[in-house]
């Protein structure tokens, strides 16, 4: 896997879901981790020490960095996963929203989070700003629908610093946008981009972890879904 002179790795929304975390989840393609490599960003990490952890062919990259982060074990044993570090912790903001395939097919779940220094609650926010990425479990028959079950083995992290520039990471033209926004019923939190231009009201963790525990027992306006 190697990058021509004056090209850079900016992928949208659907492909980090649909091709980097799939594969990811699914032990296929080590190359991978040669622009996104494994590491638990949240122990031990500052969010300013991230950029030089970045994978070997995007050490260049001074705009958004990306990170493979296994589950925690506290996760794993039914407790709520850490986002404190040594100066600070991660605080998610808004509401989670839904990664959407190009067909309009929900794929995944993003939320986003604001690094802020100090105790919480009253730490300091920064401009380090960081979108969590999590699959959904493909279904194995097609024309089954089933709520849908998050993957936790990993999640893919997009960390970059907020600008005064509007910016959206996910590049799909507006008319699939508005399609998409038609078909999901307006459900809050719908989101189809990843930038600093999208600034909802600030939702607590108890709230996020709410809605992800409640996956498997509502189809919120998620329609048919597919097989990846």
């Amino acid at each position: 896997m190697e990058m021509a002179i004056g090209f850079r790795f900016f992928p949208t929304e659907e492909e980090l879901v649909s091709f980097y975390l799939r594969n990811q989840l699914q032990g296929m393609r080590q190359d991978m981790h040669l622009v996104i490599p494994v590491l638990n960003i949240f122990y031990d990490l500052e969010p300013w020490d991230l950029p030089k952890l970045a994978g070997e062919l995007c050490k260049g990259d001074v705009e958004q960095w990306f990170y493979f982060t296994p589950r925690q074990e506290r996760e794993a044993r039914g407790g709520r996963a850490s986002r404190t570090t040594a100066s600070g912790y991660w605080k998610a903001t808004g509401s989670p929203g839904f990664v959407y395939s190009s067909d309009d097919r929900v794929i995944g779940m993003k939320k986003t989070m604001v690094f802020y220094k100090g105790k919480a609650p009253n730490g300091r926010k920064t401009k380090w700003k960081m979108n969590e990425y999590r699959a959904i479990e493909a279904l194995s028959d097609p024309y089954v629908s089933a709520p849908p079950k998050l993957r936790h083995e990993f999640s893919l992290c997009r960390v970059y610093v907020a600008s005064s520039s509007s910016r959206a990471f996910d590049r799909r033209p507006l008319e699939a946008h508005n399609n998409a926004a038609t078909t999901s019923g307006g459900a809050s939190g719908t989101s189809h981009a990843g930038g600093d231009h999208y600034n909802p009201a600030e939702a607590s963790e108890d709230e996020f972890w709410e809605l992800v525990n409640n996956l498997e027992e509502h189809a919120i306006g998620w329609g048919q879904i597919n097989e990846i």
